[in-house]
């Protein structure tokens, strides 16, 4: 079986690898993202640590952001040993102009969000595909809301209110019923068309009771690396 990757996996890797080789160091506190990007920057990680010797530890967002810090032997912590991270690298749903995030398309935005919150940079690793102007552009899903389940049918009508055009119950893959997150609850799917104000909405979004989180990341990405599909180059976008 072929293991040469695809020009998108390729372009996942070389963002990857470069993030960590600009922003990984000895003797930090490292936030380990979700999603198929994040393998990439793992792998690279763990070749570092072994080659280098470094002294890394790792705190992940997810089950399995858990798992590939394991199976790659780098060493393990959480928010209770490490309240204060050095960086996180993560990925992304769609970057906006203002370097502000869609993020929960794989079901982890709460703790994302929560390593995120306590980390000194987030560095954000992606391909051309989610670079925006403004949400909505790219991404067509909506924006990920958790909510606590009891609340659903009246967060949903909220979201209408608000002026969603859509809003859906995320659905588990391979089971009946609705996809639960890593903290119990569900997820909404609410499809506002294209943002004009991402932090407006995030304000609104969280005045509502039976809202956990929401996949809006606003103000607080340090730098996004994107891989480009068709060319071997990456480009980057820092904080202003």
């Amino acid at each position: 079986m072929s293991t040469e990757l695809s020009n998108v996996d390729r372009a996942k890797q070389r963002v990857a690898f470069a993030a960590v080789d600009e922003f990984v160091s000895d003797n930090q506190v490292v936030g380990i993202g979700s999603g198929s990007t994040i393998v990439f920057a793992v792998k690279r990680l763990a070749e570092r640590v072994e080659k280098e010797k470094l002294n890394i530890v790792c705190v992940p967002t997810s089950f399995q952001a858990r798992q590939l810090i394991v199976d790659n032997k780098l060493c393990l912590s959480d928010l209770d040993r490490n309240p204060s991270i050095d960086v996180t690298i993560d990925g992304a749903d769609e970057v906006d102009g203002d370097l502000n995030l869609i993020k929960g398309g794989g079901g982890c935005l709460l703790q994302e969000k929560i390593v995120a919150a306590y980390s000194k940079k987030l560095v954000i690793i992606v391909d051309e595909r989610k670079d925006s102007k403004h949400f909505g552009e790219n991404w067509k899903k909506g924006i990920p809301i958790e909510i606590v389940p009891l609340a659903r049918v009246p967060i949903t009508k909220v979201l209408y209110d608000l002026g969603a055009k859509n809003v859906e119950m995320r659905v588990g893959s391979g089971k009946a019923g609705p996809l639960v997150t890593d903290n119990g609850n569900f997820i909404l799917d609410a499809d506002f068309g294209v943002l004009q104000d991402a932090a407006a909405l995030e304000t609104k979004l969280r005045q509502v009771i039976g809202i956990v989180e929401t996949g809006l990341f606003i103000g607080m990405t340090e730098k996004v690396f994107f891989g480009k599909i068709e060319q071997d180059e990456i480009y980057s976008k820092s904080k202003k």
